[in-house]
């Protein structure tokens, strides 16, 4: 039983971590607190891309970077289904250190059909992102009633 938008937004969350094996695999956790999300990428040995330095997989933060936006959306909108990245840039703006990451989404514009949304992962510190996402995403929207 639903007691409100608040609670559908968690609900679709789950439901969304629940059918995403990728989400699953890197064990990311995604927090709800009114309408802000955070997704948490704990820290994993098979998470480094680079042992020398150890850096994270540049692939795994822009993976990273594309599901919190992706979830962002979909519990944030009325849309039935996940949406659909159309174009997506990574920029990678530091090293990731071998640590737990964090990060958030921001609905920049929903359109019509599209939707544009930015994203940035941390460690210590927001002000100090190592990853930022600027993505456009294909939204199908929910079916009207016959």
């Amino acid at each position: 039983m639903s007691t409100g938008p608040a609670h559908s937004a968690a609900e679709k969350l789950a439901s969304l971590i629940q059918r995403t094996p990728y989400i699953q695999r890197l064990g990311v956790r995604m927090e709800l607190a009114g309408d802000e999300m955070t997704a948490i990428l704990p820290y994993s040995d098979t998470l480094i891309g680079d042992p020398g330095l150890p850096a994270l997989h540049g692939g795994v933060l822009g993976a990273f970077l594309e599901l919190t936006a992706l979830a962002q959306l979909f519990v944030m909108t009325e849309t039935e289904h996940q949406p659909r990245p159309i174009g997506v840039t990574v920029e990678y703006l530091r090293s990731g250190r071998p640590m737990d990451t964090y990060a958030r989404a921001q609905i920049k514009r929903i359109g019509s059909r599209v939707a544009n949304v930015s994203a940035e992962a941390w460690q210590e510190t927001r002000a100090a992102p190592i990853t930022c996402l600027h993505g456009r995403f294909l939204m199908t929207p929910r079916a009207s009633p016959s």
